[in-house]
């Protein structure tokens, strides 16, 4: 089967408006620490997180209409009626004073987090079931608009407010990002063509009637986390560089881009890979890694002090004589080692693993009585975890582009098992995926808060990754054991 003609520039104006969307709708995680920050306004963790949250939680809400709008009405009036709509409070963003102003407005133009819904319904149609896969990859490539966000956004903040020596120029950013939506709404609509799907013309009843299906609802959770915690982590970095590891913020937003782009970019080949080996290969190795990954980043910088091996009398007796380097009682020596210097300078050097220094205190004095296993010297341990910056910045981008490539496995199912309704599953999908990009900052926010510990975040991300690896094994298993052995080859061949 060809592809439509017409299709791949499609494609392109598709990919292009989402990752300005997608730019747009992550501008707070830049913003509101760059705010913070500069002591424009004082929020607190929990209240950062609620304003990164806000605009997902309104994108996610929007994923579901918007997707059965398009199968009704069609791509190109949905996604330049969308970019029109979020401009406006985006451009009224400037305008925000206070937490509830701002908050306002961050729910009005997370909208453009519906463009995704859009865009993947409307890319689909134009493509055959056999390239879908690499279609919807690339076109969920616009993943990679959250780093135009986290890099240029620095840099034009710092522009804007004249080396942050005019703070109130930072209201100049959300105008411009109005602006860019308005031109792209034009573009989009001189340059694409309408299209619908068979399914336009059943009724609504008709049109949600995939979302009965158990299998969308165990889409969506993989989404939750593939997408959702992609999202969260894209605009939470920024503000966890720049308290854990005392980053300013252009560079704590270059290396939360260097999480985003690579996550963006690899959806492409994600689709790919989905389509050559099976989005169910894709899926274990991409949950199973997450699952790895999220253990590791959870052990957060430590400088530990903690009672190690002591010295205790082997005999009752008198202390005859004490030094540095012993203590004698009865005329037995007992070896006692000292402190050193070891770890005076240690957060200066590069360290992969913890490292541990162990001395003993001497408790007694020449002349003293002790009893039998009386503690003579106390033992103590410094134990120091250094959770080195590049090291876990590397961690970060290789669970963020993992990420994106269980993201493109995800949405490879939703043609094959539901051709007509990609719209509506691939937009409730959207819906569950968007409120973990909601939920997560939220949560991090609760977790930073009671366990003071910023790679708290990472505690979550394994529970997630856990329940999602085994509730598809579950379903996989209970699968093979009731398909007859000529059936067991088709089945692994595919993915529910």
């Amino acid at each position: 089967m060809n592809t439509t003609k017409g299709a791949n520039k499609i494609l392109f104006i598709n990919t292009l408006a989402f990752t300005f969307c997608f730019a747009a709708w992550l501008l707070n995680g830049i913003l509101v620490t760059f705010l913070v920050d500069n002591q424009v306004f004082d929020w607190s963790g929990v209240e950062i997180g609620w304003l990164i949250g806000i605009p997902v939680l309104t994108g996610a809400i929007f994923r579901l209409p918007a997707g059965v709008l398009t199968d009704k009405l069609g791509g190109k009036p949905l996604f330049t009626g969308l970019l029109l709509l979020c401009a406006v409070p985006m451009y009224l963003l400037s305008y925000a004073n206070d937490f509830w102003s701002f908050a306002l407005c961050s729910l009005g133009f997370g909208i453009a987090g519906a463009s995704f819904a859009v865009g993947i319904a409307f890319s689909s149609i134009w493509f055959p079931k056999e390239r879908q896969g690499i279609a919807l990859g690339i076109f969920g490539a616009g993943n990679a608009g959250a780093a135009i966000t986290t890099l240029v956004g620095p840099k034009l903040l710092d522009y804007l407010t004249d080396g942050k020596t005019n703070l109130d120029g930072w209201r100049e950013m959300p105008k411009i990002y109005a602006a860019v939506l308005v031109l792209m709404a034009v573009i989009f609509f001189l340059t694409t063509k309408n299209k619908k799907p068979a399914s336009s013309t059943k009724s609504l009843k008709g049109m949600m009637a995939p979302l009965k299906s158990i299998r969308v609802w165990r889409f969506g959770l993989y989404y939750f986390l593939v997408f959702g915690c992609f999202v969260a982590f894209a605009g939470w970095l920024v503000p966890y560089y720049t308290n854990v590891y005392a980053l300013d913020l252009a560079t704590a937003g270059l290396l939360a881009s260097c999480f985003s782009l690579p996550s963006g970019v690899i959806r492409a080949f994600g689709g790919w890979l989905s389509d050559r080996v099976g989005a169910r290969k894709v899926m274990y190795w991409v949950l199973g890694s997450s699952l790895i990954f999220s253990a590791i980043l959870i052990v957060p910088k430590m400088d530990i002090y903690a009672a190690g091996k002591g010295i205790m009398a082997k005999s009752a007796g008198t202390v005859t004589d004490v030094s540095a380097t012993y203590i004698e009682v009865n005329g037995v020596k007992c070896p006692v080692k000292s402190k050193t210097d070891k770890l005076a300078n240690v957060d200066e050097g590069f360290h992969i693993f913890p490292v541990k220094e162990s001395w003993q205190e001497v408790l007694v004095q020449k002349g003293d009585e002790v009893k039998k296993k009386q503690l003579i010297a106390k033992g103590n341990t410094h134990i120091f975890f250094q959770a080195n910056l590049w090291i876990f910045a590397i961690i970060a981008i290789i669970i963020g582009s993992i990420w994106g490539i269980g993201k493109a496995a995800v949405y490879k199912h939703i043609p094959d098992y539901f051709p007509e309704e990609v719209g509506v599953v691939g937009g409730m999908v959207g819906v569950l995926g968007g409120l973990g990009g909601f939920v997560c900052p939220i949560l991090f926010g609760y977790l930073l808060e009671g366990t003071g510990l910023w790679s708290s975040c990472w505690i979550l991300m394994l529970f997630l990754s856990a329940i999602c690896l085994i509730w598809m094994h579950r379903v996989v298993q209970k699968m093979a054991d009731k398909a007859t052995p000529q059936l067991v080859d088709k089945f692994e061949k595919e993915m529910e």
